[in-house]
């Protein structure tokens, strides 16, 4: 029979707050987008058809942050019935799959939909908030809803997915089952990989990424047709024996694996035959073998006696595994879905390891080569599997510091988030059976504020019940089965109070004597163009001692020869043991080494619990690292020099100041360049100087570029880079500048949060240039001085361009002028060919023949060595630019900066021009390229030294005001600060702008 009772949702009257927002109409539910940092995650925790549901049914209004990458479109979202807002702050309700950056996480009580009291109502947050195993790196979020007692404010409650269960313990919202898919599919292309090292190729090859298909069905129909059909027609490779696939597990994770693997042809096989299949030369190859090893296969008591499920769930340390002897060494590929606890036997430590790989060998080539850990226990069931992998980089090489030489290492695929390559199918799962939860949590709120009375069944009972099972936290204190928690929080807390805590000098506890506390300790990685400002910042702090490395220890001698808190040592990066070591000694490390060693320093920062600052972009592989450092509780600070890195500072000020005066900003444009001073810059090739990475600005001139101007979404594809410039820039009064695309604008909407794109009518980065180097840069691509995968090998400079051109060709060139002169018109059709000659007869690479077209020449004799080897024509060019058009003593540089922004009032849609602009000059003592980089490193170290910015993983400067803030206003009081103005215009656009769309023929 129904039950009628009244359920009641505790809400507290809080002290009145001056809230700006009138009541809210309805109660609201708020779908957040993931953290942008997490590229991979696309889920999404309830579907369209779900809020159409919400909307229409339960009579609530629904919110959606907008997200390019998740797998439903907002617009989707918003046909279903919710509506797009930025922040979610009027939301009841608040529901994601992941834990939100905590910068982002909004507690504070909510006006009540209802009238009468209370005014305001708690907030709910649902998510995998990975914090209920008391994670250090999470215990901040888990601050954020516990309050002390003498607070007026009602924190939010917090509800944990993995918590909702039913009576019987088991879980009713999760992703295992999708897990158990990806999984499968992601370990048999790493199984692929194994086994082309060991030079052989197999139908794996073709096994079907999961998240470069739109949809399960597509999946299974390409495994069946493409690996499948070739293991049936065409048999697995005898080299290695029959497949024998080995998967252990229970649960919803197995279930998944093993319903995509009978999609091939699969022989189910016993434990007991393992031996005789993988022995009998008769064996049938045109099939795989598949083996479920349940506990009661591998599992044995210290004494010999048998498996026993109830006696090894109540005494676990009687047993110990017998995986290596029984099973692994018969396997080609394990699949593991068993879960793990630190009181539970392992299914295979170290040691047995060893002994499952002796065996390995013994049996046969190609024997446990692969290991697929899809449960994902770091350390845990599989002792050797030492971290997670990520979808970007899914396998890796592992073995235990134990495993004897003479053994091979083990292929590991170990991705944490599996779920999410399957995002289409995992998400109207999990939103199917989050469904009822949300219906009684609505439910629940109405009753609680007097709105209504629920009749209760067993079914709704049981939400009920599973509902305050989840909850972690309420009304601002730990819920009782989670009260334990305090001693992780107690610990996060200490940690953060000593890192705050003043570093000068401490009373002694009892003697009443001063102890001076230990000095703070920065590692600088390098010693190149820029690391000198940021040296000499770093020494002028009196708490502070600095450890210069680099390969080039004069150089480093020099940079520190003046301070006394700092010393140098000689480092080879790739003597990683000696690297660590020193990563280990510091509070901070700051990477001034070429972009591609920064992953290789952060992992030794992630490993020895430093953080780290960088000035380069975040680039895939440091992204990656974003869910390992979080779980170190290491923060990882990128994009902190010039450009990127200022230019970021800035940005964030200006829309800061915007968003403060309740303005929409429509346009957004950015210039940025390290140019010579004009006095250096004339009669110069190029009119450019390099105080940086000669191959870096080479490089830059191959990319493809995307923005959006004027409504107009454009791409400018990397060979027209060049040649669709922007010329004449309105930008100084003095100089002549014109501009180049910067790759892909489009992200940075996310990165400055401008809200939807279709919201924006203009998205632009660029890089200044004098006037000419656009067209100049342009025809030394065209002949091939830019090549990446040509290799040539010039005895002379001045034969250089002739094999260039011969090796593009493909064909010999005769070493005439007419014919030289003919290959350039062939490669320059319409060019002015005389411009590109005099130009590389001013770099000295003009070929004889060709110099009597020019007037001026120039000797070999102020050239580099021409290098020894082959090498490509983009290398051998960057060598040659480097020597002749470096800065000479007594030249200067000059950096450009300058941010336009057009923003609307959003009453009268009048529009105003924002502009931030910085102007910087090399002084004697330092080029301006190398202040402007080198001092926001610094300065952003100190600020994370200072314990100023709490989040953790990978990050850029807008993590936290007290970055961006912080550089700018340290910048200033150093001399480097910007200009700002503020103008209206009455028609429509930005000076800027506009210029661009005039320069595209775009019409307004």
């Amino acid at each position: 029979m129904t039950v009628l009772r009244r359920t009641r949702l505790t809400l507290h009257r809080v002290a009145r707050r001056a809230y700006h927002a009138s009541r809210p109409k309805k109660l609201t539910i708020g779908i957040r987008r993931e953290d942008p940092q997490r590229i991979w995650e696309r889920r999404c925790p309830v579907s369209p058809e779900a809020v159409a549901k919400l909307v229409q049914t339960e009579d609530v209004d629904v919110l959606v942050q907008d997200c390019e990458r998740r797998v439903w479109s907002s617009k989707e979202f918003v046909e279903a019935g919710a509506r797009v807002h930025p922040t979610l702050s009027p939301t009841h309700i608040t529901i994601g799959i992941k834990e939100p950056p905590v910068h982002e996480m909004l507690v504070d009580p909510v006006p009540s939909p209802y009238n009468g009291p209370p005014e305001l109502l708690p907030r709910t947050h649902l998510m995998f908030s990975h914090t209920t195993k008391g994670q250090l790196y999470n215990m901040e979020l888990l601050s954020k809803f516990l309050v002390s007692k003498d607070a007026t404010n009602l924190p939010a409650r917090l509800i944990d997915y993995e918590l909702l269960t039913g009576e019987d313990g088991k879980r009713t919202v999760g992703f295992g089952w999708f897990a158990g898919v990806a999984g499968a599919l992601e370990s048999l292309s790493a199984l692929a990989h194994a086994l082309l090292e060991l030079g052989v190729a197999s139908p794996f090859l073709y096994t079907p990424r999961p998240h470069n298909l739109p949809n399960l069905e597509s999946i299974i129909s390409t495994l069946r047709e493409r690996v499948g059909l070739a293991i049936s027609s065409n048999q697995t490779p005898k080299g290695v024996g029959p497949i024998v696939i080995g998967v252990t597990g229970t649960g919803k994770v197995s279930e998944g694996v093993l319903d995509l693997l009978k999609h091939l042809p699969i022989c189910k096989v016993g434990v007991e035959e393992l031996p005789t299949l993988v022995s009998d030369p008769n064996t049938r190859l045109d099939q795989i073998y598949l083996v479920h090893a349940l506990p009661q296969d591998y599992f044995i008591r210290r004494g010999g006696e048998p498996y026993d499920r109830s006696h090894y769930y109540a005494n676990p340390s009687d047993y110990k595994s017998e995986f290596h002897l029984k099973v692994a060494p018969y396997l080609t590929l394990l699949m593991n879905g068993a879960g793990w606890a630190p009181s539970f036997p392992r299914l295979m430590t170290n040691e047995q390891l060893a002994n499952a790989l002796e065996r390995a060998r013994q049996v046969g080539r190609g024997r446990f080569i692969c290991v697929g850990d899809i449960s994902c226990d770091v350390e845990g069931g599989l002792e050797y599997m030492p971290r997670p992998s990520t979808l970007s980089l899914p396998s890796y090489k592992t073995r235990p510091p134990s495993l004897p030489a003479h053994l091979p290492s083990i292929t590991m695929m170990s991705v944490d988030i599996l779920p999410t390559a399957l995002p289409l199918e995992a998400s109207k799962h999990f939103s199917s059976v989050l469904y009822p939860y949300l219906r009684t949590l609505i439910r629940q709120y109405r009753a609680g504020a007097g709105q209504l009375t629920i009749p209760v069944d067993a079914e709704e009972e049981a939400r009920l019940s599973s509902l305050g099972r989840a909850t972690v936290a309420q009304n601002g204190v730990l819920t009782e089965p989670h009260k334990w928690l305090e001693g992780p929080l107690s610990t996060w807390r200490q940690s953060i109070a000593k890192t705050s805590s003043d570093s000068a000098h401490v009373s002694a506890a009892n003697s009443g004597t001063l102890v001076t506390e230990r000095k703070k300790k920065v590692l600088v990685l390098g010693s190149g163009m820029v690391a000198g400002p940021a040296i000499d910042e770093i020494c002028s702090w009196k708490d502070t001692e600095l450890v210069v490395a680099s390969n080039i220890l004069h150089e480093a001698q020099r940079l520190t020869s003046s301070h006394s808190n700092a010393k140098s040592v000689a480092l080879d990066v790739n003597d990683l043991d000696k690297v660590g070591a020193l990563v280990s000694e510091a509070d901070v490390v700051i990477s001034l080494l070429p972009v591609p060693f920064h992953p290789r320093i952060a992992e030794l920062c992630i490993k020895h619990g430093k953080h780290m600052v960088t000035a380069s972009y975040i680039s895939p592989a440091m992204k990656s690292l974003h869910e390992r450092a979080t779980d170190s509780s290491v923060l990882l600070l990128n994009e902190i020099g010039l450009d990127p890195g200022i230019d970021h500072c800035s940005a964030f000020s200006l829309f800061n100041g915007l968003r403060e005066a309740k303005k929409r900003v429509v346009s957004f444009t950015s210039f940025c360049g390290g140019l010579p001073a004009p006095e250096n810059a004339e009669g110069v090739p190029l009119k450019y100087k390099f105080s940086w990475s000669p191959k870096g600005v080479l490089s830059a001139a191959l990319n493809s570029a995307r923005f959006k101007l004027w409504d107009q979404v454009q791409e400018i594809p990397g060979r027209d880079l060049l040649k669709e410039r922007f010329p004449n820039l309105p930008i100084s009064d003095v100089l002549k500048l014109e501009g180049i695309a910067n790759r892909d604008s489009l992200p940075y909407r996310e990165t400055y949060d401008l809200g939807p794109l279709d919201g924006i009518r203009t998205l632009f980065r660029g890089t200044l240039r004098y006037e000419g180097f656009s067209r100049l840069m342009h025809l030394f691509k065209s002949i091939g001085l830019l090549d990446t995968e040509l290799k040539v090998h010039p005895e002379h400079w001045s034969s250089f361009i002739q094999e260039t051109i011969q090796a593009r060709l493909g064909s010999p060139l005769p070493n005439d002028t007419a014919s030289l002169q003919s290959a350039l018109n062939d490669l320059l059709p319409g060019e002015d060919t005389q411009y590109l000659l005099d130009a590389c007869s001013s770099l000295g690479i003009l070929p004889p023949a060709l110099r009597p077209l020019v007037t001026e020449q120039v000797g070999e004799s102020d050239l580099p060595a021409v290098p020894s080897q082959p090498s490509t024509p983009i290398e051998l060019f960057a060598a040659l630019l480097a020597h002749r058009l470096r800065y000479l003593p007594g030249e200067r540089d000059l950096v450009v900066l300058s941010h336009e922004v057009v923003a609307q009032e959003p009453s009268t849609g009048e529009e105003s021009i924002h502009t931030s602009s910085l102007v910087a000059y090399g002084t004697p003592q330092a080029s301006a390229m190398a202040r402007t980089v080198g001092l926001p490193v610094a300065l952003a170290a100190r600020i994370v030294l200072d314990g100023k910015v709490s989040a953790r993983g990978v990050w850029g400067p807008g993590v936290d005001r007290a970055v961006w803030k912080g550089v700018l206003t340290g910048l200033e009081q150093r001399g480097i600060g910007f200009k700002e103005s503020v103008s209206r215009q009455r028609r429509v656009g930005g000076i800027v702008e506009t210029s661009l769309r005039d320069a595209r023929r775009i019409s307004a």
